[in-house]
C-alpha cells in the first residue's frame, strides 16, 4: 500500500511520521525547507504532561522538566507586593511563610485565600510544564526520524497540486525535486498558511491578532532561579509602551524568555522599545538595580483564533496550525497540535492495514475539532472580561472565576483552558452496559499514567505503552505487584480475560497494575492506543469487552455481542 503523504516539516508533520512509523506505517514528508530550521531563542514551545511525554516517546529523549514553579503577583507599586498568588507543580511539601519561595505555598499576602483557589494544592504532585526552544524540539525529531526507515523526508519540496482518487492521493510538488507523490492518504500539518487548506477550499474562520505579544530572549540571573514569572500590572513602567502582563520563562543555561502583553493596536514595536521594556523589567525585577544581561533575539508574537470548518476531506486531513489556531491567555497551540496527531495517528494506522474504517477516521474531526472549539470559545468568551476589567463571573464559571486562576489554568494546562480535552461525545463510545463501573476517569478522558506489569513481567509506566496501535486492556488486582508474573498469570481470573484479550477484534496487549484511582479490584479498563478510557466493566465480561472493541474501531454497535465461548478469532 502507498504511504502516508505528510505536508509540512514542522514539529506536528514530524511527530506524525514518527507516530505512524512506531505503529508500522510508512510515510513520505515534503519539507518545502531545506531540513535546516533556524535558530531562533525566542521561538520557544511550552508541552505539558501528556505531550511531553509523547515527545519522550517518539524520540527516545528524557526531557528535563527539573525545578519549574509557577508564581503569579500583583504590586500596588515597586518594593510592595500586596498578593502574591503561588502555582506549584513539583509535588514537594509546604514551606514556611517566610521563606521567600513559591514552592508548595497555599496563599500570601492579604490572607484572601486567592493562592489556595488559583493554585495551591490542585497542582500538588503534577508533572510540571516543559518549556523548550522550538528548533530544539525539531531537531530531537529529525535525529530520531534519521534512524527511522519508514520515514523519507524530502527537502525543497513545496505542494502546489493535490489530486483524490477513491484508492489514494496525487500530490504535486515543485522544485528541484518537483514530481508527483501517491500517498493512500495525506495529512496537511504546514502552518496556518496551510496550502493544503487552500487547496481543498475549506474556510479558515475566526479572529486575528486576539492578543500581540513582545518577545525577548536573553541570558541573565533573575531572582528565582529556574521559576517561571508572571507579574501582573507591573509597577516600574516609566517610559515603554503601556504593558498589563509580563511573564518569564525558564530555558536551560541561565537563558530566559520574556513576554510583555501589549496594548490591542498596530503601534510599531521598535528595538529601542524593546530595549526598554527589558531594562526596566529586569531592574523591577531585581530591585533599583538592572542585572547584567545578554540579549540574544527579539520580536514580536500575535495570537490569533482560528478553526478551519472541516479537518477531513475524504482521503485528505489536516493537523496543528493547519486546523486550528490559539494561544490566548498561556494557552499553547502545539500542545493541540500534538494531540491531533496522537488521535489520528493510530486511526490512520488501522485504516492502512485493515482497509477502510470511514466511521473511525470520521471520529478525528468530530473528536478533536469539538474539544479545540471549546478551548476557543473559553478563551474568547474570558478574554473581553479579563483584559479588559469586566465581570468575570458572567463568562466563566467554578473555580476558573478568579482572574489569576484562570491565567494559570491556560499556563499550567489545566481546566477549561488547559487541560487535555476528554472525548465525552465521541462517535466512538461504546452502548453502556450493567457491567460498567465509574472511574475518576470519565469515558473519553486520558488515563491515569499508574505503573503496570507489562506481559513480560517488567514493571513498566502506562503512558509508555501507548502509541503503538494496540488497544491496552489493565486489569486493576492489588498484591500482584509483590509477587512475580508466574506465580499470578495462570490463577484466578487472569486465564479467562487473557482470552477474552486474545478473542479481540483489534490486537490488544493485556497489562496488570495494583490500583488505579476509583477502581476496585478485578475492574477491567479498555485503553486506545491513545491513552483515552474507552469503558471500565466490573470483572471479566468477554462479550463486553469485545462489543467496546468494535465500538472503538468505529464498527456499529450489535444487538448480540458473542459470547465468552463464541468470541471469534483476532484479525489479524
Amino acid at each position: 500500500m502507498d504511504p502516508v503523504i505528510i505536508v509540512g516539516a514542522g514539529p506536528v508533520g514530524l511527530s506524525l511520521a514518527l507516530a505512524l512509523a512506531r505503529q508500522d506505517v510508512p510515510s513520505v514528508v515534503l519539507d518545502e525547507g531545506s531540513g535546516r530550521d533556524e535558530q531562533r531563542a525566542a521561538r520557544t514551545v511550552v508541552l505539558h504532561e501528556d505531550t511531553a511525554a509523547l515527545m519522550e516517546r517518539l524520540t527516545s529523549m528524557q526531557l528535563d522538566r527539573a525545578g519549574l514553579r509557577w508564581s503569579g503577583w500583583r504590586s500596588m507599586r515597586r518594593k510592595q507586593v500586596t498578593r502574591e498568588v503561588a502555582f506549584e507543580t513539583t509535588g514537594s511539601g509546604p514551606e514556611s511563610e517566610g521563606s521567600g519561595r513559591a514552592e508548595g505555598r497555599k496563599g500570601t499576602g492579604d490572607g484572601s485565600g486567592e493562592g489556595r483557589r488559583a493554585g495551591g494544592g490542585a497542582l500538588e504532585g503534577g508533572v510540571a510544564p516543559l518549556h523548550i526552544a522550538q528548533h530544539a524540539l525539531t531537531a530531537a525529531l529529525r535525529r530520531a526520524i534519521a534512524g527511522e526507515r519508514l520515514v523519507r523526508v524530502v527537502v525543497e519540496s513545496r505542494l502546489d497540486d493535490l489530486e483524490q482518487e477513491p484508492s489514494g492521493v496525487l500530490a504535486h510538488t515543485r522544485g528541484p525535486r518537483g514530481t508527483w507523490w501517491r500517498g493512500s492518504y495525506l495529512v496537511g500539518c504546514d502552518g496556518a498558511r496551510s496550502t493544503v487548506r487552500k487547496l481543498l477550499d475549506i474556510r479558515f474562520p475566526g479572529r486575528t491578532a486576539v492578543e500581540r505579544h513582545a518577545v525577548a530572549a536573553l541570558r541573565t540571573q533573575l531572582p528565582r532561579p529556574g521559576e517561571a514569572l508572571l507579574h501582573r500590572t507591573p509597577p516600574w513602567r516609566t517610559s515603554g509602551p503601556s504593558v498589563s502582563e509580563v511573564t518569564a520563562r525558564p530555558l536551560p543555561g541561565d537563558l530566559w524568555r520574556l513576554d510583555w502583553l501589549l496594548p490591542p493596536g498596530k503601534d510599531l514595536v521598535t528595538p529601542d522599545v524593546l530595549l526598554t521594556l527589558v531594562r526596566e523589567t529586569l531592574a523591577g525585577w531585581s530591585g533599583d538595580a538592572e542585572p547584567v544581561y545578554d540579549l540574544l533575539d527579539t520580536g514580536v508574537h500575535l495570537v490569533h483564533h482560528r478553526l478551519a470548518r472541516r479537518w477531513r476531506a475524504d482521503r485528505v486531513f489536516l493537523a496543528g496550525d493547519a486546523a486550528h489556531l490559539l494561544g490566548a491567555l498561556g494557552t499553547q497551540g502545539l500542545d493541540e497540535g500534538l494531540r491531533d496527531v496522537d488521535n489520528l495517528a493510530w486511526k490512520l494506522a488501522v485504516a492502512w492495514h485493515h482497509g477502510p474504517h470511514e466511521e473511525l477516521l470520521d471520529s478525528y474531526q468530530a473528536e478533536r475539532r469539538a474539544v479545540v472549539a471549546a478551548r476557543l470559545r473559553t478563551a474568547d468568551q474570558a478574554l473581553p472580561s479579563l483584559r479588559g476589567g469586566k465581570n468575570l463571573r458572567a463568562y466563566v464559571s467554578g473555580s476558573a472565576r478568579s482572574r489569576d486562576a484562570l491565567l494559570a489554568d491556560g499556563h499550567l494546562g489545566r481546566g477549561a483552558l488547559g487541560a487535555p480535552g476528554a472525548y465525552t461525545a465521541s462517535p466512538l463510545t461504546p452502548a453502556h452496559t450493567d457491567s460498567v463501573v465509574r472511574l475518576e476517569t470519565e469515558p473519553g478522558a486520558q488515563v491515569v499514567d499508574v505503573r503496570v506489569t507489562a506481559e513480560d513481567g517488567s514493571f513498566v509506566r502506562l503512558r509508555d505503552r501507548l502509541g503503538r496501535g494496540a488497544l491496552l486492556v489493565v486489569l486493576v488486582a492489588p498484591g500482584t505487584g509483590v509477587w512475580d508474573r508466574k506465580h499470578w498469570v495462570s490463577a484466578g481470573i487472569m486465564p479467562r480475560l487473557a482470552a477474552a484479550v486474545t478473542a479481540l477484534p483489534h490486537p490488544a496487549e493485556l497489562l496488570v497494575t495494583e490500583d488505579y484511582p476509583g477502581a476496585a479490584a478485578h475492574t477491567v479498563l479498555l485503553i486506545r492506543p491513545d491513552g483515552h478510557l474507552v469503558t471500565a466493566l466490573n470483572g471479566v465480561r468477554p462479550s463486553e469487552l469485545y462489543g467496546a472493541a468494535e465500538a472503538t474501531l468505529g464498527a456499529p454497535t450489535k444487538t448480540e455481542a458473542p459470547t465468552e465461548t463464541e468470541a471469534p478469532a483476532k484479525a489479524s
